[in-house]
């Protein structure tokens, strides 16, 4: 029996979805904080896992907590070694990093030629505010976090004297062009994306220009759209994530990817899919195990 390693700091949703779906499996599933896992040289793996006599037949990543510098470094170090190991994680170290900061997001999706709205992230306050009055005149920008999710924090810059100081966002300017939509509203997509495949999307409709479900926007399904889904394979293929929640809108020049998420949420897009989805991530994660 496969022993799995859910990796969250709180038993939401989400985690209760996944433990249904591993255990439906004949799987056993134990979910752990990664603030619990230590290092611990004198065990034989190096690594001491609450629940875990030895080391888990894979490890998935579902949600990690805040924490300090610090911290964080050491729980990605934890996930680092388990790879050393040859555990299966998924995602693993390097596609969490690459997507929880989203100016690497940005430089790997560009890098791999994939269309994407122009970014910049620079710590100067002054630098911020130059590069505002000179690239405002093509059109709003929009600030975001760089480490954040679900549409929170999020700044519409039409004018430079709208940027606020550098205490308000921990002292990085991540700042994406405006991408505007034909038609009324505001409207986006997000794919759902497991092991080179395409589980589910949805549409995102909102009255305001912030689509996320979280942020009030309304999900609906969406037909197939090949052109679409192979952007959003390639936009996780770019980032190295297995499990991805890929963002992508079309707009007047056609679509970009906005952003990719390496531990998305699904709780809205299931509302509009008739596919399992937790079961279809427990299929894959166990499936990567067996070959």
């Amino acid at each position: 029996m496969a022993h799995i390693l859910l990796v969250s700091d709180t038993r939401d949703w989400h985690a209760r979805r996944m433990e249904e779906a591993y255990a439906a499996r004949g799987a056993r599933v134990t979910r752990v904080d990664l603030a619990a896992c230590n290092f611990a040289t004198a065990r034989p793996s190096g690594i001491e896992i609450p629940g875990f006599a030895a080391s888990p037949d894979a490890v998935h990543v579902r949600t990690l907590a805040a924490g300090s510098f610090e911290a964080v470094t050491r729980r990605l170090g934890v996930l680092h070694a388990l790879g050393r190991l040859g555990v299966p994680v998924i995602n693993d170290a390097r596609a969490i990093e690459a997507c929880v900061d989203k100016s690497m997001t940005s430089f790997l999706v560009a890098r791999a030629g994939l269309p994407t709205p122009d970014t910049w992230a620079l710590e100067s306050y002054e630098q911020a505010r130059a590069l505002a009055r000179r690239e405002i005149e093509r059109g709003p920008l929009v600030l975001k976090p760089l480490f954040g999710a679900q549409g929170k924090g999020l700044k519409l810059i039409r004018a430079a004297d709208d940027l606020p100081g550098p205490e308000a966002v921990a002292g990085v300017y991540y700042l994406q062009r405006f991408e505007t939509v034909e038609g009324e509203g505001f409207r986006d997509f997000r794919f759902f994306v497991c092991r080179g495949r395409i589980v589910a999307a949805m549409l995102r409709r909102a009255s305001s220009w912030i689509t996320n479900v979280k942020q009030g926007g309304e999900p609906f399904a969406v037909a197939r759209d090949a052109g679409l889904e192979a952007l959003a394979l390639a936009a996780a293929r770019a980032v190295g994530a297995v499990i991805a929640g890929v963002d992508l809108i079309v707009g007047r020049e056609g679509p970009r990817v906005l952003e990719v998420n390496s531990m998305p949420a699904w709780s809205g897009l299931q509302k509009v899919t008739a596919t399992d989805i937790a079961g279809e991530i427990a299929d894959d994660v166990l499936r990567g195990i067996a070959t």
